[in-house]
């Protein structure tokens, strides 16, 4: 326990937490998502758990779904997985000289824990393996942070999904899902002021122009959020010179 708790107030396990918190939005609700589509495709409440806790591959989970659902054989949804993952072939191999000096069962568990987004804010961070044991400590204290909130956030999302699935209108489809998805990732991309006041002028030029047809609102939305932002930026005063520093010694 008590070297649980060092790790859990180490630096740069804190900063992978936070930073990894900074995107939690959009990945909870592909999590969320998830997790509706396992019961809304008919598999039971304790075959959506199990596939979220032991697959844990958002992507992979979304391909083989229907193809579990159409009754396909193992091997094809097997196969499919497995393309749909062979990225995470090349982060392991990108991974290994970070992990090597760990044993078996502790590169395992990491392999199991890291995502998409663990992998590409850790590698973000430390661009070499660390050659001496406090520097391996440090990467593997970031990577722990990140991942633990990437599975926990995910975990929390997909098995709340699964909760609230059948509470979810049938007419309502799987869009309604991908419509909380994209939302999540719309929020987790407004990080500044300028982005947050396009998001809201996009979302009411969407609802007021909401009648026209072919779906030509977002058409509106689109331009109106490009318009405010264009003459945002050219409003916005020109940022300082920095000083001269000529003829000073």
């Amino acid at each position: 326990m008590q070297r649980w708790r060092a790790w859990w107030r180490h630096p740069e396990f804190q900063l992978g937490l936070r930073e990894m918190a900074a995107v939690s939005p959009g990945l909870a609700a592909w999590g969320l998502m998830t997790g509706v589509t396992m019961v809304k495709s008919g598999m039971s409440t304790f075959e959506a758990v199990a596939m979220s806790l032991l697959v844990f591959a958002g992507s992979s989970q979304l391909a083989a779904i229907p193809l579990i659902a159409a009754g396909a054989p193992v091997w094809v949804i097997w196969a499919t997985a497995f393309c749909v993952n062979l990225r995470f072939v090349v982060f392991s191999a990108h991974m290994r000289p970070y992990l090597m000096h760990l044993p078996l069962r502790w590169r395992l568990f990491n392999g199991y824990l890291t995502a998409d987004l663990s992998y590409v804010m850790f590698t973000k961070r430390f661009h070499h393996p660390a050659t001496d044991v406090g520097g391996q400590r440090d990467q593997l204290a970031y990577l722990g942070g990140g991942s633990f909130f990437n599975w926990t956030s995910w975990q929390a999302a997909s098995l709340l999904g699964i909760a609230l699935a059948n509470t979810i209108p049938t007419q309502w489809g799987l869009g309604f899902a991908g419509i909380l998805a994209l939302l999540g990732v719309g929020c987790s991309l407004a990080s500044s002021t300028l982005r947050r006041v396009s998001a809201g002028v996009a979302g009411m030029a969407a609802v007021a122009a909401f009648a026209l047809p072919f779906k030509l609102n977002i058409l509106v939305a689109i331009a109106a959020a490009v318009a405010l932002c264009l003459m945002l930026e050219h409003l916005q005063p020109p940022p300082a010179p920095f000083p001269s520093t000529k003829g000073k010694t």
